[in-house]
């Protein structure tokens, strides 16, 4: 009897001593997150715009001649760097050629000046001017070569003809615009839209660009509202494509144009679960949850509850953030979570 205490005591002894050499695995939270929701009364404005090209170029030669060759059409499309018109150019190149000859006569007379002054067999004065005689050649030498270059004209983006106000024959004088392009490197919806909504800009949640031929609504962004209205007191509002838009839009082309507006006032508070928030010394918080699945404090202030029993909060979130649902008093600053998905609304208690 006395031997069986004994091994017991024992085994005990050797099994608390393992016990003590493994350290205690810390635990790591699971938590169930949400997303604020905004509480905002929506309503829906249906308007129609117009498909404009974002610029609209004039082109023209930087030198005055005669037109040798258009060589677009318009409603062509051109390429960046395309050449799309010249110049009678022969006049241009015999203005480069007798420079040029003249250029390389005095740049062998000044290598023969040069081993003399070497020599010192003539002054620093005569010397010195030779070599300006010849800067002075080469700079006009350059001078015709660019305006030779210049009776050719390239396209400066890619873009489709819109006009061509010259024919081949006619003479053009320096900046005469010849060709017009149209920049289709990106486009731009006007709509006009009446007082009370530009009166009530500030409270546009969205605006969506509907195709009349019915392909996907596409996002656009406020580029601008012109802050005075025309003869039919409208205020023209400006807007782009947030992603690139269809090929199929083309300058011209009316399109539906859909702004969802929020009430007055409504828009500036969130709802959120009651339980997703906790008091620390008087101050009010919630937990966010960024990418790392860390959880932070962040501020609110709470103004209520609605008739649904959540948090109605007016202050310190923006819609965006994650937020933990349930379970934040066992939380701390910076620690690292576990988020879960939240159960299907047909599964209850996740029994299936």
């Amino acid at each position: 009897m006395k031997s069986g205490l004994i091994i017991l005591a024992i085994l005990s002894c050797l099994l608390c001593g393992c016990n003590g050499r493994q350290p205690l695995k810390a635990s790591v939270h699971s938590i169930m997150t949400t997303r604020p929701v905004r509480n905002s009364e929506e309503s829906t404005k249906r308007f129609t715009g117009i498909v404009k090209e974002a610029k609209e170029i004039n082109l023209g030669f930087k030198t005055p001649g005669q037109i040798k060759r258009i060589a677009v059409k318009e409603g062509g499309y051109v390429r960046r760097g395309q050449l799309i018109a010249t110049l009678d150019n022969a006049d241009y190149k015999l203005g480069v050629d007798a420079l040029q000859a003249q250029y390389d006569q005095l740049a062998n007379e000044t290598k023969r000046l040069e081993i003399l002054y070497k020599g010192k067999s003539i002054s620093t004065n005569d010397y010195e001017k030779a070599l300006a005689g010849l800067k002075q050649v080469r700079i006009k030498l350059q001078t015709n070569k660019n305006k030779l270059n210049y009776t050719r004209l390239y396209a400066p983006t890619a873009g489709y003809v819109d006009k061509v106000n010259f024919d081949e024959a006619e003479m053009v004088d320096a900046g005469m615009p010849v060709i017009t392009l149209l920049d289709t490197s990106g486009k731009e919806v006007e709509v006009d839209i009446p007082a009370d909504l530009y009166l009530d800009n500030k409270n546009i949640i969205s605006v969506m660009c509907c195709p009349l031929y019915g392909g996907e609504p596409l996002p656009m962004r406020i580029i601008s509202i012109t802050p005075k209205a025309d003869a039919t007191q409208l205020y023209k509002m400006r807007l782009a494509f947030a992603n690139k838009p269809a090929e199929q839009l083309t300058g011209g082309m009316n399109i539906g144009i859909e702004v969802r507006m929020a009430a007055p006032g409504s828009g500036d508070t969130f709802a959120i679960p009651l339980h997703s928030v906790f008091q620390e010394k008087g101050t009010t918080y919630v937990w966010t949850v960024n990418e790392q699945s860390v959880v932070n404090k962040r501020k609110v202030t709470v103004n209520g509850i609605d008739a649904s029993g959540n948090a109605v909060v007016t202050s310190g979130l923006d819609g965006g953030e994650r937020i933990v649902k349930a379970g934040v008093n066992a939380l701390h600053e910076g620690e690292k979570v576990k988020v879960i998905d939240e159960g299907s609304k047909t599964n209850v208690g996740g029994l299936l």
